[in-house]
């Protein structure tokens, strides 16, 4: 059984929600563009070979191993974006798969890693992020870095970083504000 408050969160101005067989359209056609995937882990196969890895992914939704999640925007529920947690284990994860489209709104990037933050750190009470990025990723490299992350090795591909829940708590005000301030900015 899914744990309890990670099927969807809601922030400014997107939403989380849990991906489902039924989103393997939007998820395959994502990965698969030349424009989003040039650092991602290559992808193969059909929109049913997603859907049939969504539904073997549902089991380890089912046992609080990874959550799979659609970006949203809370003003027309239209898809823009991906964020996936995996390599649950004792008081951490590995935050990553994230993806926004063309048509996510400005503050994006901030919003979707907040929320996947609050899912990980708050509901879920987890204590440690790690994540990597491509060395060739220059813009994924600098918002983690503005973030707060802290490098903490690399190899020929990656750069390797960790995101505390106790930075999290010391950040998630201000980053908070940023995304208030673009809101009503608009």
């Amino acid at each position: 059984m899914t744990q309890k408050g990670v099927e969807r969160i809601e922030g400014v101005r997107l939403a989380l929600r849990l991906a489902r067989p039924e989103d393997a359209g939007y998820i395959h056609g994502l990965r698969m563009d030349p424009a989003y995937n040039q650092h991602l882990s290559a992808v193969t196969g059909t929109v049913e070979d997603q859907a049939n890895w969504l539904h073997r992914y549902l089991d380890r939704e089912a046992a609080g191993e990874e959550f799979y999640y659609v970006i949203e925007r809370r003003d027309t529920a239209q898809p823009c974006g991906l964020v996936r947690l995996y390599d649950i284990e004792a008081d951490h994860f590995t935050w990553g798969s994230w993806i926004l489209d063309s048509t996510k709104p400005s503050k994006a990037a901030l919003e979707s890693a907040v929320l996947s933050y609050v899912i990980a750190f708050e509901r879920l009470g987890l204590a440690t992020s790690n994540f990597d990025a491509r060395i060739g990723n220059a813009r994924a490299l600098a918002f983690y870095r503005r973030l707060g992350a802290v490098e903490t090795g690399r190899d020929a591909q990656d750069i390797f970083f960790r995101y505390t829940r106790a930075q999290f708590e010391r950040d998630k005000d201000r980053h908070m504000g940023v995304l208030r301030n673009a809101q009503t900015a608009q």
